[in-house]
């Protein structure tokens, strides 16, 4: 069996095709028609008016916050369980993140106790859809409303996941996307703001071209900031959401699969779906139970001599050094949880083989 990776790009000649097109148009940079017909056609996917393409994920969560003029003497509640870009952004503007606990079986922000966490200080709260799995986002939309608070989606991790049956993406004030290499759907880097509000559109439009008038060139109306993304990645960006629901169905197969095989193994815990939800499984993250006689890096070692790849998932925001000092109480959940789990590999170029092959080679431990 060759090496099995955590993850891999699905290219093919679609995306060949359009790259080149853009290519042979001489539009390489900012401007070109797929940069519009990406920003269109993925914010009609997710049920938004407007789509504004930007360079990464991270700066897409920058942006929206700066648009939500969010800054200095503001809280923004975030998840402790999230890649750190969520609360880096919050960083850029000066903000204060305020770190929330997360459900021990989505690995979404605990409702709870995000309402807990709320003060006359607080803002905007970010919600990660962990994974892939949504968060509760009726109970989080109810509670943003009771305290006027913003909301946005950190939707980077599930493209074409629905909480009742509606995309992620299209709740809240902005929501966010990455386009990564490892993301569902690929630009190679790149990212995407989505808003229903004119306003919002336009301000954001205005931040990400150094604060550019549209109308009128080298005069900038603020401060802005080189956020753009170009006509190439745009045009592989295209061609991947033709086949976005190609790829959610190979992902909710292979899902399936991997649970069939490994639910009767007594020291994993497989991820849930809740009722409210369907799961996109960007990746398929398990959990090593406590007291089985396995760690999780045991676990990870062992893969690897077998030629699988793995992955941790987060480490708890809280405990790195950058993010210590925004640290407080009742953060048990992700302080454990994180050193309990991994990620099996979850490309959509998987096959049924080396699924059996991942599986056979855990149950064998």
């Amino acid at each position: 069996m060759k090496f099995i990776p955590i993850f891999e790009p699905n290219i093919g000649s679609k995306e060949i095709f359009y790259v080149n097109k853009a290519v042979r148009s001489g539009w390489v940079s900012s401007l070109g028609y797929f940069v519009e017909k990406f920003e269109k056609d993925f914010s009609k996917y997710c049920g938004r008016r407007h789509g504004v393409s930007v360079s990464n994920g991270t700066v897409a969560l920058h942006l929206a916050l700066l648009a939500l003029d969010i800054g200095r003497g503001d809280e923004v509640i975030v998840p402790n369980f999230s890649f750190v870009a969520t609360v880096n952004s919050v960083l850029y503007t000066g903000a204060t993140p305020v770190l929330v606990d997360i459900e021990s079986d989505t690995l979404n922000i605990d409702v709870v106790k995000l309402e807990e966490k709320i003060t006359k200080k607080t803002k905007a709260v970010i919600v990660v859809h962990t994974y892939g799995h949504p968060a509760d986002m009726g109970a989080i939309m109810k509670i943003a409303e009771k305290h006027q608070l913003k909301v946005i989606e950190d939707a980077a991790e599930a493209h074409g996941a629905k909480y009742k049956n509606k995309r992620v993406g299209g709740f809240g004030d902005i929501s966010c996307f990455s386009f990564y290499g490892n993301k569902t759907i690929t630009t190679g880097e790149g990212g995407m703001c989505l808003v229903n509000d004119e306003k919002i559109n336009k301000k954001m439009l205005l931040l990400r071209d150094h604060g550019m008038r549209k109308e009128k060139k080298y005069w900038h109306e603020v401060v802005g900031y080189n956020y753009r993304i170009t006509n190439l990645q745009a045009a592989l960006g295209c061609a991947q959401l033709e086949r976005l629901e190609a790829f959610l169905k190979i992902k909710i197969k292979n899902a399936a699969l991997y649970k069939k095989l490994l639910k009767d193994v007594p020291w994993i815990i497989l991820p849930v779906e809740k009722s409210y939800a369907k799961h996109s499984y960007w990746m398929f993250s398990i959990l090593i139970k406590e007291g089985m006689g396995y760690s999780r890096d045991t676990v990870m070692k062992k893969l690897k001599e077998a030629g699988i790849d793995s992955r941790v998932i987060f480490y708890p925001i809280s405990d790195m050094p950058p993010y210590k000092k925004f640290t407080g109480k009742y953060l048990e959940v992700s302080k454990k949880t994180a050193y309990q789990g991994l990620s099996l590999p979850s490309s959509t170029k998987l096959t049924e083989k080396e699924i059996r092959y991942i599986c056979n080679t855990l149950k064998n431990l």
